[in-house]
């Protein structure tokens, strides 16, 4: 049988199509745009959480704008089904009584506008952390300046219901300065959902926490904490997608410390613990952020001080570090860093220089490049990357 050019042509123009139909839907799926949200303190430059637009194919954001205007949304989270975003207020007092808050908006991933719902008290003085269980259904919050935690249960329309439960630390470390008493930092659920891990800075411990999100309930776990080196400083923490093993990082001791995760017995335990700075370091540093790459491969750590991200290399079999290289964030404090979903960009954010930065990251070595790609923001201290929808 003889075709004619044309219609050998168009017979393969269709065959290719079907063929590669899959794989080109896929890659729209990737390199569709996301929205980032970016939490602030609410300084001179700065009136809320900021939102922009980045393109995963090219590393490049557009001009920020203002999302929503509230006071001191320093940490942000989003729900599973990304309708709705929750921001801590980190203010010390709220309707007369000391407490931060917690603000709910639904989020529009069409326009990137977020609009108020409601908000709730944060259970303490301070927040700085929140995040959203797995399953939507309650917000966890973490309340530095008075050392304790709450969980609040997410209504249906995503607005937040009152604590269901609040929980006061109690103790020190050996800090006389900063460990005096307790000052949780972080509060995220393990892999397994039902175990909430708090990173208490004042106490020298991860606290372990059973959660019935259900009905936004904590109760302490068996064992209660994992004791951690004193004046170490625990901040925040990482796992790997494994969910074999954690990263903790610690303000004070400028240390990452790895944790090997028993899911069965809800025990956490030191595999290995490593500087994040230069052996010849010798100024004023303070860690902040600790992200471990999709891959599973790499892990990544933010000083401040050094002003840089430190770099390792996981060994898969043991989870231990190797130190790879240290980037420097072209800015002052990079408080917090994102990886976005791919895994081929890391946006820093510099508090004290008001600007964020783009590094492509290298897929095989996981090295950091700048892009030359930077946006001005007021004082940013934390970034989400969120799935827009198309206009």
């Amino acid at each position: 049988m003889k075709f004619s050019r044309p219609l050998f042509s168009t017979f393969a123009l269709l065959l290719a199509l079907i063929t590669f139909a899959p794989f080109v839907a896929s890659a729209a799926a990737t390199n569709g745009s996301l929205l980032v949200y970016f939490g602030t303190y609410t300084r001179a430059k700065s009136k809320g959480i900021y939102v922009a637009r980045f393109d995963p194919a090219t590393g490049k954001l557009t001009t920020p704008e203002l999302a929503a205007e509230t006071r001191n949304p320093s940490f942000l989270a989003v729900e599973p089904a990304k309708r709705f975003l929750y921001s801590v207020g980190e203010i010390d007092e709220l309707n007369g009584k000391p407490t931060g808050a917690v603000n709910a908006f639904s989020l529009n991933r069409e326009t990137g506008k977020l609009q108020f719902l409601n908000q709730q008290p944060s259970g303490g003085a301070g927040p700085c952390h929140v995040s959203v269980d797995p399953t939507g259904k309650c917000v966890l919050v973490a309340n530095y300046g008075s050392g304790s935690v709450a969980a609040l249960p997410i209504l249906e329309d995503g607005k937040l219901g009152p604590a269901g439960s609040v929980i006061q630390h109690f103790g020190s470390s050996v800090n006389p300065e900063r460990q005096t008493g307790p000052h949780a930092h972080f509060i995220v659920t393990a892999p397994d959902k039902e175990l909430a891990l708090v990173c208490d800075l004042g106490l020298d411990k991860i606290l372990l926490y059973r959660l019935e999100a259900s009905r936004a309930n904590l109760t302490a776990s068996q064992p209660p904490f994992v004791a951690i080196k004193p004046g170490s400083g625990p901040r925040h923490l990482a796992f790997a997608p494994s969910g074999r093993f954690a990263y903790l990082i610690n303000e004070m001791g400028g240390t990452l410390t790895v944790l090997q995760y028993d899911r069965a017995r809800a025990t956490l335990t030191e595999a290995q613990t490593i500087s994040t700075l230069p052996a010849d370091f010798k100024g004023k540093n303070t860690c902040a952020e600790v992200q471990v790459h999709p891959s599973g491969k790499f892990v990544y750590a933010s000083n401040r001080g050094h002003d840089s991200i430190a770099l390792f290399k996981i060994d898969p079999a043991s989870g231990k570090l190797t130190f790879v290289e240290h980037q420097s964030t072209l800015g002052k404090t990079p408080r917090h860093f994102a990886l976005d979903p791919s895994g081929d960009w890391l946006l820093a954010e510099n508090q004290e220089s008001d600007n964020v930065v783009v590094f492509h990251v290298d897929p095989a070595s996981g090295r950091l490049s700048p892009t030359g790609q930077q946006i001005e923001i007021g004082s940013p201290v934390c970034s989400l990357f969120v799935p827009a929808d198309a206009r």
